[in-house]
This record gives structure tokens, sequence and C-alpha cells, in this order.
């Protein structure tokens, strides 16, 4: 496989047209952006696909320009989006940029990944800096988003600050003089407006290249506000077990974005637990995917109980209401519990449970198991 092959592989769009050979020709380390806005504390594994292809790049001795938009996400990237995002705080923005740059490096080589925040220089734009910058696109040229147009013909509201958002990304790519700018199909526009807002500052324009986005086990796209996810920073058992979720039919497509292998040869659920085992060493290493699928395979299928199990608290009381007890536990809602209760997927030492409230002493050294695999032991008395 040649240069270009391996550079953007599963690619969707790569333009201009030759524009990534052209760049290459000339012998020196390009520069790749990928920027990422901190709206969530997680990366999951769809949004590690374009950063796959930075890590291809690096490899091949290009420097990757890992972008945290810690100012723009003061703004909300509207793609996608049917209104305007709320505003984190900057404690969250913060912490969640820590956690970003984490789990980026999963995949990224550390020695090659150059991180910049936005804020270093979106923050120190004059008003007329701005004024400059607003004259690179026109109103018209905003309005053609798909999410933009909709929401207007829809009569809904655009914000003054969203028609911003991608201009401010865009001067990104013009403050680190991006070579090659990296973001899943839903970014095209966003990418394509830096290569207008370079060229009106004189620099030369980046190429653009769009990745799929992942589709989950519940047949939409990978999101982490859904809940269809799995995060690169998930515990081993929890990235295992929800990998495993995937259905057969998408083995081919999870091989080929994911691993960028072909499905290997044999049984489905074989070629599942060689995916899961992926992921999690990856993430964490190859002896936690060892124990990660240890576990699936005796909690999951084989209906055991893991060999580790925390040790719960007991509330005062009696009797105890086993939603609001388990979903503290747990970090469920009452009602995913209620759900899991009527369902029959709630047991106390191996019996299935089909009342809300339990005897105070029935949990004690009891087992409770809510679900495949979550688990609580606990103790005779609190």
């Amino acid at each position: 496989m040649n240069d270009i092959a391996i550079l953007s592989r599963n690619h969707v769009e790569l333009l201009p047209a030759g524009g990534l050979e052209a760049k290459l020709k000339r012998r020196r380390p390009l520069r790749v952006k990928l920027g990422i806005d901190v709206t969530s504390p997680d990366i999951h594994v769809g949004r590690g696909i374009p950063l796959q292809r930075m890590r291809a790049f690096q490899d091949a001795g290009h420097t990757g320009v890992l972008i945290i938009g810690d100012y723009t996400t003061r703004i909300g990237d509207p793609s996608g989006r049917s209104a305007e995002r709320p505003i984190l705080s900057d404690a969250e923005i913060d912490a969640n940029a820590k956690l970003y740059v984490d789990q980026a490096l999963q995949i990224l080589d550390p020695d090659r990944t150059e991180v910049r925040f936005n804020g270093e220089w979106l923050s120190k734009l004059s008003f007329g800096d701005v004024v400059r910058l607003t004259r690179t696109l026109t109103v018209a040229q905003l309005l053609e988003r798909d999410d933009f147009s909709k929401r207007v013909a829809a009569g809904q509201p655009v914000s003054v600050s969203e028609l911003l958002y991608p201009l401010m990304q865009a001067y990104d790519s013009v403050a680190i003089e991006a070579d090659v700018e990296l973001g899943g199909t839903d970014q095209l526009y966003n990418l394509l407006a830096g290569r207008t807002v370079m060229e009106a500052y004189g620099l030369e324009p980046q190429v653009v290249l769009t990745t799929p986005l992942l589709v989950s086990w519940d047949g939409a796209k990978m999101s982490s506000s859904v809940g269809n996810n799995i995060p690169l920073a998930a515990l081993p058992e929890e990235q295992f077990g929800r990998t495993m979720r995937i259905p057969d039919t998408m083995l081919v497509d999870w091989y080929r974005l994911v691993v960028e292998a072909p499905v290997p040869e044999g049984e489905p659920m074989d070629a599942k637990l060689a995916l899961a085992r992926f992921i999690v060493a990856r993430s964490h290493g190859p002896g936690a995917a060892v124990q990660a699928e240890a576990h699936f395979t005796r909690v999951v299928r084989e209906g055991g109980a893991p060999e580790e199990v925390p040790e719960g608290v007991l509330p005062d009381g009696d009797p105890i209401h086993l939603p609001a007890l388990l979903a503290e536990q747990f970090g469920l809602s009452t009602s995913e519990v209620r759900r899991m209760i009527g369902q029959g997927g709630v047991k106390v030492n191996g019996v299935v449970v089909t009342s809300l409230d339990i005897a105070r002493p029935d949990l004690a050294r009891a087992l409770v198991q809510a679900g495949k695999r979550r688990f609580v032991r606990y103790p005779p008395s609190n």
C-alpha cells in the first residue's frame, strides 16, 4: 500500500483532488490538524477514527497538531444541532480538556503530538481582528450549512455566536498554519471554511480529509449524549462488554474503521471477542484485555459473579427501596432500576426480585446483581 493510501485510508472526502500528493512532494513534515471541542469528558471509539488517521501521518514522520477547543467550546459547535448548545463552565471545560488529552494520547504518538488550546490566539483577537475575520465569509455562505438552513427555514433561531463558530475554527488553521485538517463527515463545512479563511490571510489552504461516522450497536451514530458509545476512558470490563453488543452484521465496518483490518475468518463470536480485546488493549494494555475477557466469560457467558465485588452500604430503614439503593450504587436513575426489576434483571443471591421494596435482613450478606455486569455485596450489618 502506498503512502497516500495509508494516510487517507477509509476517507470519505479528500479535497482538493491531488492536494495531498502535492504537499507530500515537498519532502517536509506536514502539520496535520485535528480540533476537538471539550463538550463532554470522554472521547469514544468513534471519535478515535480521525485520531487514527493522525497517527498514520505521525508514523510517516509528520506532526499531529491536536487543538483543544477550550475557547470554541464556550460557543458550541452547531454541527448537526437543531438548537444552540448549552454553555459549560470554565471548570467543566478545563476538566474535560485534561481528560481529552489523556485519552487522545492512547492513540497518538506523544513524541509527534503538539497539543494547543485555541484560547491561546482566539482570546487575544481584538474587535477589529474579529471584524476582519468576519469579512472572509459571507452570510450567504454561512447559511449554506445544512443545520443553519434547516433552522432558518423552520423559523428557529440561529445566534450570531453560532455563525461565528466556523470562522473561529477556521482561524485555528491560520494560527497553526495547518497543511491538512482531519474530521468526521459532519465537519466538512467547517474544514472547507478553513481553506477559505486561510487563503484570505495569505496562506496556502489546507487539505481536507474526512472520515466516516461510526454506527453503534443500536444503528445510530455513536454519541456520548445518547450513551451508545465506548469511551476510551471506560473501565476494561465496560469497554469489553459494550463491544460485545455489536451485531454480527456490523463487524465488517467496525474492523475496517477501528482495527483497519479485515474480519478474521471463523465464527462471528470469535471475531467479536478479538475486536473487544483490541479495543481494551489499545486503552489499557494487553493484560487488561485478557482480564476483561475472563470477566466477560465468567459474568456474562457463564452467568457467574466477578472475582472482586464491591461492598455496598445499606441505608437506615426497613424495608429498603431497591431502586433508590441500586441507583446510588451504580450511578443509574431510579427509573432505570425499576425497568430492570420489571424485566427480571435484578437478582438477590441469584433469585429474581419482583418487588421494589425488600426487607433489610434479606439484603444482609447478599450478593445483588443488576443487569449482566453490575454486582454489589452487602455486609451482615452496617
